[in-house]
């Protein structure tokens, strides 16, 4: 019931039938609002257009509409992420290049996780604030004030059945969280993976951590596996108001200026001193 639609993506993934449902749904419910001037979906190749018979507005709105798809016939937490930019101003059909604004221009981000209770986590650029989905209400309450990701951490998340391909730089910090308090970090990390961005970023912005998907062999010619405007610009933008970092490992995820719609950049987020040490390797 829950499996493969028979299609694929713009990405070229196998889509499950949840991942096509959730991408119509997100559509029709922010076409007719009169907030937006366009969308872009990672589900979809073009930009979507607001069908004339709606109001326009000024913003535009970027979504990956259920993250961590392949978790769903095994019942673990999956999302959706979305970011939100200014629309350019005297544009009135916006077209990709509209969309192609770094990071740092996000005027909101956040993503609602759907686990053992549905939460909204959401940032305007004045700290990050959780909210829970009261289910008898049908509403969502205010939980989770200024939530924070503090500076040190324990634990990591990687999938380190691809650690044969990571480049030196992981292969060096990962190792060295391994080695535990015998090596040279002096102490004993835990590693964590969901195999869904949500449900790993909404650990770290809980408890600490950092969260990596480098670039290896197996996607360098992709530039990275996740993609920057869906995922990494808004994760990013939530962990840097919650006081932690975002890294390619080479720069600032928030300062890359993108060249497509569907670009794919490394991303190394969560405890600032650890990105900040990751990325000290990658610059080494």
């Amino acid at each position: 019931m829950l499996g493969e639609a028979g299609s694929d993506n713009i990405q070229g993934e196998a889509q499950k039938k949840l991942d096509v449902i959730a991408n119509e749904i997100l559509i029709q419910a922010n076409e007719w609002g009169g907030h937006l001037a366009g969308m872009a979906s990672e589900e979809v190749d073009t930009v979507q257009a607001i069908p004339r018979e709606f109001p326009k507005g000024g913003y535009l709105l970027l979504f990956d509409p259920l993250d961590g798809s392949s978790n769903i016939d095994v019942n673990v937490s999956v999302g959706t992420i979305f970011s939100v930019l200014r629309c350019p101003d005297g544009c009135a059909e916006p077209t990709e290049a509209d969309f192609l604004q770094p990071g740092s221009a996000q005027v909101a981000a956040g993503y609602a996780v759907y686990g053992p209770s549905t939460q909204l986590i959401l940032t305007v650029g004045e700290g990050v604030h959780g909210f829970t989905l009261d289910r008898e209400m049908g509403s969502f309450v205010y939980t989770h004030p200024f939530m924070t990701v503090p500076a040190d951490t324990q634990e990591y998340a990687i999938n380190s059945s691809n650690a044969r391909f990571w480049e030196a730089p992981i292969k060096r910090y990962v190792g060295e969280m391994q080695e535990g308090k015998h090596g040279p970090r002096g102490k004993d990390f835990n590693m964590r993976w969901v195999a869904s961005m949500v449900a790993d970023v909404h650990r770290i912005l809980t408890r600490g951590g950092v969260f990596m998907y480098p670039i290896d062999e197996k996607c360098r010619d992709r530039g990275g596996k996740l993609r920057l405007m869906y995922e990494a610009n808004p994760m990013a933008l939530l962990i840097e108001q919650a006081g932690g970092a975002a890294s390619t490992g080479r720069e600032r995820i928030l300062d890359v200026v993108p060249t497509k719609l569907h670009q794919r950049v490394p991303v190394i987020l969560g405890s600032r001193n650890e990105v900040e040490r990751a990325a000290a390797y990658h610059r080494e």
